[in-house]
């Protein structure tokens, strides 16, 4: 497959792309600043240079086309304010899901979080962020074009993943390695039985592969 990934400079996406590479999968990670390349490539990965919060759907589409699969895992980061977290969060979002449907990509995952409402209460930057994560989630939800799987992770931790997790509706709260979720999305990716689902993540008891088997309904 080629898989296209927003965001692909981040901590979760650059894991992935060396999980998809390893696989066989060509992989392109969408990065805002050229400086972020090499990274990439050292990861696997195809760098396209593109700025989500200014480019056009035209924009995005062009660098989708041809691919199998979209994954969503762009995000304004934790020193930013509330207005990116808007811009990125939401607005980035929303735009990549207009541009796959555009492209013609239907799997689509997105790397949301748990708590994620776009009702959400509260002044806070980290409920900007849950209100924005929620808007987003329920965008995607609404394209009719697209296979979806929204992830909802616990708390990121940078401990060593167990490949054991609890992936499920709802899970209640807990954490979860940045390496484990990155191995349930490359999963998620060859399992397109759970489009169409929203699941929680935090780290469990199960293996990565029978939990999202088991997340489809297999």
């Amino acid at each position: 497959m080629r898989i296209v990934i927003a965001g692909g400079h981040g901590q979760i996406a650059l894991r992935l792309e060396q999980l998809l590479a390893a696989r066989g999968h060509e992989v392109a990670g969408v990065i805002r600043k050229p400086e972020q390349a090499d990274d990439l490539r050292a990861a696997g990965a195809e760098p396209v240079v593109l700025d989500l919060e200014s480019a056009s759907v035209d924009e995005v589409a062009a660098a989708l086309e041809g691919a199998d699969a979209a994954v969503f895992a762009a995000g304004a980061g934790p020193g930013s304010g509330t207005e990116r977290k808007d811009t990125v969060d939401r607005g980035a979002a929303a735009l990549f899901a207009d541009a796959a449907e555009r492209a013609g990509v239907r799997r689509h995952l997105v790397v949301s979080s748990m708590g994620a409402d776009p009702e959400h209460e509260g002044d806070g930057v980290f409920d900007a962020y849950l209100r924005a994560k929620g808007a987003a989630d329920a965008y995607v939800r609404s394209r009719s074009a697209l296979d979806w799987t929204i992830l909802r992770p616990g708390a990121l931790t940078n401990d060593p993943g167990t490949g054991l997790v609890r992936l499920a509706e709802s899970t209640g709260r807990d954490s979860v390695t940045r390496d484990d979720v990155a191995a349930v999305l490359a999963e998620l990716l060859d399992t397109p039985g759970t489009a169409g689902r929203t699941l929680e993540l935090i780290g469990g008891t199960v293996p990565v592969a029978e939990a999202t088997k088991a997340a489809a309904g297999g």
